[in-house]
């Protein structure tokens, strides 16, 4: 299998412009991306997908890859599908830019479903929630799977529903509730079809992309990870990240 990692970088974000070359350390936040996803082994080769000379330029400078896209793509998805379409790859792995302490482990974790069987389109993650907080915020997206894994559901609200119990009061049992992370690796083939699919009802209503994969019958295996990732979409993540960091 050659399995190919890229990370869609863009320069405008609302809550955070230029975010992907804020100073951490020392370093340009994608050039901590860039290294982390270079560390998994499973990746033949590994991109940046930017619509911005400042942070093509700069990927070029540290040594890494980087190819130029529109700047008019929705979503990252659609930027690493446009380099993917002049990839020879088997597997593309869409490598959040915006999470410079991503584990390595957490990546191969994703891949690993599409390597154990060919019926599946989407590897992604899940990791275990232990607070009400996390349930109820809808900036925090849950999953529920089938017995192999395989995605159920996605959404934004507490699923699964509790029948007859207070929800904030349910005592967290450990596989329980579980929270979406967002990390996914396509089969090249699926990932340039997908970007030709409509939009679904219930992908509109969540503001989900994965539920357009759901809704048009396609199978997501979202395996367990025991580790986490701190994204960046503020000024003040940053000081987060440089605590545990320093630490």
């Amino acid at each position: 299998m050659n399995v190919i990692g890229i990370i869609p970088a863009r320069y405008q974000s609302v809550r955070f412009p230029g975010k992907a070359l804020t100073d951490i350390n020392g370093k340009p936040m994608i050039q901590h991306v860039y290294e982390r996803a270079c560390q998994v082994a499973l990746f033949n080769n590994v991109l940046v997908a930017t619509d911005d000379e400042r942070i093509y330029e700069t990927v070029q400078q540290f040594g890494g890859q980087a190819r130029m896209t529109s700047a008019e793509h929705r979503s990252g998805t659609d930027r690493i599908a446009e380099v993917a379409g002049d990839l020879d790859a088997d597997i593309v792995v869409n490598v959040q830019g915006d999470e410079p302490l991503i584990q390595p482990a957490m990546i191969a974790e994703a891949i690993q479903p599409l390597l154990d069987d060919a019926a599946v389109a989407i590897g992604t993650l899940k990791h275990a929630i232990n607070t009400p907080d996390e349930l109820f915020d809808p900036n925090v997206v849950k999953v529920v799977t089938d017995r192999q894994d395989r995605a159920l559901y996605f959404s934004r609200s507490p699923i699964p529903c509790v029948k007859g119990r207070d929800m904030r009061g349910f005592g967290f049992q450990a596989g329980t509730f579980f929270r979406h992370v967002g990390l996914y690796a396509y089969r090249r083939d699926f990932l340039l079809r997908f970007i030709e699919l409509p939009q679904t009802p219930l992908e509109q209503l969540e503001g989900l992309e994965q539920l357009r994969a759901l809704e048009h019958g396609y199978i997501i295996t979202v395996a367990t990870t025991s580790h986490t990732a701190i994204g960046v979409d503020t000024p003040e993540d940053v000081e987060n990240v440089l605590k545990l960091i320093n630490d």
